[in-house]
C-alpha cells in the first residue's frame, strides 16, 4: 500500500477541535454536482499536451476495461469536471510542523478519549466481532476514527469524484489518483454509494475514517448487513472495515502491544533510539529503560524500538512491530505517534508525563537552513520545507553521530551551530539517506 495514505488529508486535523458533546455523526450533506474551472497551463504536461476532457475521456475507457459499467459512467459524468482550487490546495498543503506535546495535547485530549470509550460502549457488539474476526483492539480502530473525522462528524463536505479526478489530471501523483477516480466509480457500480453520496476531503478520502476509494474497494465491509458497505453513516460497516484494513491491508499482529510510554536513562546510547532499531525488551531493560514509575520493563525477547518524536529530553516510547501499521496509516511521525498513544489512553493508559523542561525548538527558517546544509553535504531529506519529517531525522541522526553529539534526531542549535560553521564534509555516497 501507499505509505503516502491519509498524509494529506490527516493535516486538516489541525482546522478542528470539537466539544465532548459532539459524539454522533449527523449524516452528510448531499452536494450539487459541482461546477468546472479551467486546468493551469501546466497541468497538462504529463499528459502529452492533452487537455482535460481527452485525458477524461481515457479513464473512462480504463474504468470500463476495469470493469466498470457504462451506466456508472454516465450516472457519474456531471461529478467528473476538474477544479483547480483542489490542486492548489494540494500543492500548498503544509504538513506537520508543531511539537510533538503540542499536537497531541490537541488532538489526543481527554474529551476525544473519552468519547473513544463510549463509541466502544454504545458499539459494543461490533466492536467485539471486529476484534474477534480480525484481532484488532477496539481501542485502536477507535483512535483512529476519533482522529480521522471525530467519529463522523468532520468528514468533509466536497465532491469526491471532482476531488479524484482534478488530482489525477494534476502531474504531482497522476496514476495514483487515476487509479483512485477508477475505484471510486467501482464503488458506485457496486452500489454502496451514489455519485451524489460521494463526499468527503479535498484530498479524495472517504467516510468516517478517511478511506481512499482502493482502500473502500478492497477493505470496506458490509457488517449490518444491509448489502452496502456505507462508510459515511453506518457505524457497523466503519468499525468492520476499519479493523479489515488495519488487520489485513496494515498487517496487524493479533494479540501484540503498539506503543507504551518509557522513561529513558540519561547515558543510553541515542544512536540506538530509531524505529529502525529493534533490540529485546530484555536488553533495553539492561540499558536502564524503565516504565515511567520505575517498574521494570519485562525481561523478555519480545522485540521493540525505543522512539523519541522531541529528541531525548521529550515523551519516550516503547513502539512495537505494530506501531508499523501507524506510520502506514499516516507516514507522519507526530500524527503516526498521537494515534498510537490516544489508542493507549482509550484502552485506560494513564496520561503521558510532561517534559521536565520545556523542549527547544528549532524555529521554521532555522530548520529549513539546517535542512539546507544537510543538502548540501549530501543527504536527501525530502522537500525542504521546514518540517521535519522521517528523512531530515535520519540526515539529522548521521550528523550528530560526525559531530559527537547525543545522536537523537532532534535538531539542535548546537547541531545548526556546527553546520553553519562550515566543518561539514561531503558525506560518501553511502551516507546519503
Amino acid at each position: 500500500m501507499l505509505q503516502t495514505r491519509f498524509a494529506i488529508a490527516a493535516a486538516a486535523l489541525l482546522a478542528f477541535a470539537l466539544p465532548a458533546s459532539a459524539q454522533f455523526a449527523p449524516p452528510p450533506a448531499k452536494p450539487i454536482a459541482p461546477k468546472a474551472t479551467a486546468p493551469s497551463p501546466r497541468a497538462a504536461s504529463c499528459h502529452n499536451g492533452a487537455s482535460f476532457d481527452r485525458f477524461l475521456a481515457d479513464v473512462k475507457s480504463q474504468a470500463v476495461a476495469a470493469g466498470v459499467s457504462q451506466r456508472t459512467i454516465s450516472e457519474a459524468s456531471p461529478y467528473l469536471v476538474y477544479d483547480q482550487g483542489i490542486v492548489n490546495r494540494d500543492r500548498g498543503q503544509r504538513v506537520f510542523g508543531q511539537l510533538f506535546t503540542e499536537f497531541a495535547g490537541r488532538m489526543a485530549a481527554p474529551y476525544r478519549m473519552q468519547n473513544g470509550q463510549q463509541h466502544i460502549k454504545h458499539h459494543a457488539a461490533a466492536f467485539a466481532r471486529a476484534e474477534k474476526e480480525y484481532g484488532v483492539p477496539p481501542a485502536v480502530i477507535a483512535a483512529f476514527w476519533g482522529l480521522e473525522s471525530d467519529f463522523g462528524v468532520n468528514m468533509g463536505n466536497l465532491p469526491t469524484l471532482k476531488s479524484l479526478v482534478s488530482l489525477a489530471y494534476d502531474c504531482r501523483r497522476s496514476e495514483m489518483f487515476v487509479n483512485e477516480t477508477i475505484a471510486a466509480l467501482k464503488i458506485i457500480d457496486r452500489g454502496d454509494l451514489t455519485p451524489d453520496e460521494m463526499v468527503g476531503s479535498w484530498a479524495g478520502e472517504l467516510g468516517q475514517t478517511q478511506f481512499l476509494p482502493v482502500h473502500y474497494v478492497n477493505y470496506a465491509v458490509d457488517y449490518d448487513g444491509d448489502g452496502r458497505r456505507d462508510l459515511l453513516r453506518s457505524e457497523d460497516d466503519v468499525i468492520g472495515s476499519t479493523a479489515n484494513y488495519i488487520a489485513n491491508g496494515l498487517k496487524w499482529r493479533r494479540g501484540e502491544p503498539w506503543l507504551e510510554e518509557i522513561k529513558v536513562p540519561q547515558n543510553l546510547p541515542w544512536d540506538q533510539t530509531d524505529l529502525t532499531v529493534q533490540q529485546p525488551r530484555s536488553k533495553w531493560a539492561q540499558l536502564g529503560v524503565t516504565y515511567p514509575d520505575g517498574r521494570p520493563l519485562p525481561n523478555d525477547n519480545l522485540a521493540a524500538s525505543v522512539l523519541l518524536p522531541m529528541g531525548r529530553n521529550g515523551p519516550a516510547f516503547m513502539a512495537y512491530a505494530n506501531f508499523a501499521a501507524y506510520t502506514e496509516w499516516n507516514n507522519s511521525l507526530i500524527y503516526s505517534t498521537t494515534a498510537g498513544y490516544l489508542a493507549t489512553r482509550i484502552a485506560g493508559a494513564a496520561p503521558m508525563r510532561k517534559p521536565a523542561q520545556p523542549v527547544a525548538q528549532l524555529p521554521f527558517n532555522e530548520l529549513k537552513q539546517l535542512q539546507q546544509l544537510l543538502v548540501q553535504v549530501g543527504f536527501n531529506v525530502g522537500k525542504v520545507d521546514g518540517v521535519l519529517g522521517q528523512q531530515s531525522r535520519a540526515a539529522v541522526k548521521a550528523m550528530q553521530i560526525k559531530y559527537g553529539l547525543p545522536a537523537d534526531s532532534w535538531p539542535t542549535a548546537e547541531l545548526l551551530a556546527r553546520m553553519r560553521g562550515g566543518t561539514a564534509q561531503a558525506q560518501p555516497a553511502g551516507m546519503v539517506r
